[in-house]
């Protein structure tokens, strides 16, 4: 099991790979998001335990942090992009269902042809852009990706709302989390609480706790120092500040709580992410 460090070489957060796009690879773990469209059958990939044999046509999803494999891929088999998290975690919608989009990895051409196919679409414009390379490349190649996580997303809360019904599934309730999220986007720098952003929003913290957890499938503190790490990762980039103004500036409050949630989200210390940046 090994992390994967995706260098974004060409264009900012987004790259492709296709006529070099691998065999095999062994199990591994990234950061960023991966999408795969399936050019032929004999396929074979793993998330987590789970195997996965999707078909010519489908496409294949790995999210944030999974652990994943490569099988096998006949040659030629494959065409996929990979983008940065950023691209999720700073858009709020997306992030307020990310919950969601985790559950699933693979869209079957033979069940959703409209929408693999619109996928599929996207996924060629992207490689077309950087075989071109136009003004605007990252923006272009950015809103096409916007393009198909919106898609899924629609895909993906109606099927969510039909499995586990409109009244949890409320608009309501989407809208409480939704504005969590943009509460806690604008203030992870500073020393806010549970409590604060359920007041904020107009809900009890013990309401707001539940709700919470229900939706990211993960506890508040969990979830406001994956976002501050975030923080942490553009502040090291900046080689005049040091780590520890990098950690208090992030928004947290000890060094030690912030070297042991660097190294839970990103799978290195500061000081080594710092060192991989440079090169």
């Amino acid at each position: 099991m090994e992390k994967e460090y995706i260098q974004y070489n060409r264009i900012n957060d987004v790259s492709i790979t296709d006529d070099q796009s691998p065999t095999s690879f062994p199990s591994h773990w990234h950061n960023d998001t991966e999408f795969t469209l399936i050019l032929k059958d004999g396929c074979r990939y793993r998330v987590r335990d789970e195997i996965i044999t999707p078909e010519a046509g489908d496409i294949f999803m790995v999210w944030p942090r999974e652990l994943h494999e490569i099988i096998h891929v006949p040659e030629n088999g494959s065409i996929f992009i990979q983008f940065s998290s950023k691209i999720i975690d700073n858009n709020i919608d997306i992030l307020s269902a990310s919950r969601f989009f985790k559950k699933y990895h693979l869209l079957s051409q033979k069940n959703n042809p409209e929408l693999t196919g619109y996928i599929k679409d996207k996924i060629f414009s992207i490689q077309d852009i950087f075989s071109q390379n136009p003004h605007f490349a990252e923006t272009r190649c950015k809103q096409l990706i916007y393009d198909i996580l919106m898609r899924i997303g629609e895909f993906i809360i109606e099927e969510q709302r039909e499995q586990i019904g409109s009244d949890r599934f409320s608009g309501k309730a989407w809208e409480y989390i939704r504005a969590a999220y943009s509460y806690i986007s604008e203030h992870s720098t500073e020393n806010i609480s549970q409590t604060d952003v359920a007041e904020k929003i107009g809900l009890s913290p013990y309401y707001f706790s539940k709700l919470f957890n229900d939706y990211s499938e993960m506890s508040f503190p969990t979830y406001i120092a994956g976002i501050r790490v975030q923080n942490a990762i553009s502040l090291l980039a900046n080689d005049d500040l040091s780590i520890t103004d990098c950690a208090f500036m992030a928004g947290f409050q000890s060094t030690t709580t912030f070297n042991k949630m660097f190294l839970e989200v990103t799978g290195c210390s500061p000081r080594e992410y710092r060192k991989l940046h440079r090169i």
